[in-house]
């Protein structure tokens, strides 16, 4: 794993521009389906993991309901918090069609030639209700944002908690995507590749064989294959030295609360 003190620090700048903003955390690890899945196995997943925590997540402050009545009116969408009252921060209903929206009271700024990906929490899946994705050129705009969020089925009420995650925004390049320059080859192509992919495909062979033959509900640990976690191929032969079995996000740091709470 590769030193995580020794990265640069590209700035990440959230300028507040109204009340009420909402907590801003590194994504987390953990998701609670992934935990709930049999002998926890989904926790195995290394793809999935580093996923979880690429980004930063906004939490909902404001619990409440809201319901899609199925119409393409603004007034179709229903929001019912579960208190009245100021100091809140709360979505609202501005484009009809069942899309349900927070103004973020934050003008982010990233270095020249970074976007930022606005999207929904990663492997975070919510009934009747999915995260729509937007990407934002932040190294120069100044206009704010929104995060939406689309009903897919009418009459269903749809529940945000304190502290559930609403939003999930990721630094990306601009012109990276671009840059690529994608091509189809078949594995024969490449001899050292088709064979490790070979010894792979055995070893998961053998893996599927013995989960099979694991009694699970006795509370046996399932078989995993695991080489991919370890950053090694299935042969044994190691893979890069930059392999990552997690990330360490920046928190962000308010200058003039940590100043005020010094005092």
């Amino acid at each position: 794993m590769s030193d995580e003190s020794s990265r640069p620090a590209r700035p990440l700048i959230g300028f507040i521009t109204g009340a009420n903003v909402p907590p801003i955390v590194p994504a987390p690890t953990n998701r609670a389906w992934m935990s709930a899945t049999r002998g926890g196995w989904a926790n195995r997943c290394l793809p999935l993991l580093i996923a979880n925590q690429s980004g930063w997540e906004l939490r909902n402050p404001s619990a409440f309901t809201a319901t899609w009545m199925g119409g393409d009116g603004i007034g179709d969408l229903m929001i019912a918090p579960d208190r009245r009252g100021p100091g809140q921060f709360l979505p609202a209903s501005n484009f009809g069609y069942g899309i349900l929206t927070w103004h973020l009271p934050l003008l982010f700024r990233t270095p020249a030639g970074w976007d930022l990906l606005v999207r929904g929490p990663a492997n975070h899946p919510k009934d009747a209700i999915s995260p729509l994705e937007g990407m934002v050129e932040t190294d120069w705009a100044s206009s704010s944002f929104s995060m939406n969020w689309k009903f897919t089925r009418p009459l269903m009420p749809v529940r945000f908690e304190v502290d559930e995650p609403i939003c999930m925004i990721v630094p990306q390049r601009r012109t990276e995507l671009e840059e690529f320059a994608p091509e189809l080859r078949p594995i024969e192509s490449d001899d050292d590749l088709r064979r490790k992919h070979e010894v792979f495909l055995h070893s998961r062979r053998e893996v599927g064989q013995a989960q099979a033959a694991t009694n699970t509900a006795a509370g046996e640990r399932v078989p995993w294959q695991g080489d991919y976690t370890r950053g090694s191929h299935a042969d044994g032969e190691a893979g890069p030295d930059d392999h990552r079995t997690r990330r360490v996000l920046r928190p962000f740091i308010d200058p003039q609360r940590e100043e005020q709470h010094q005092r």
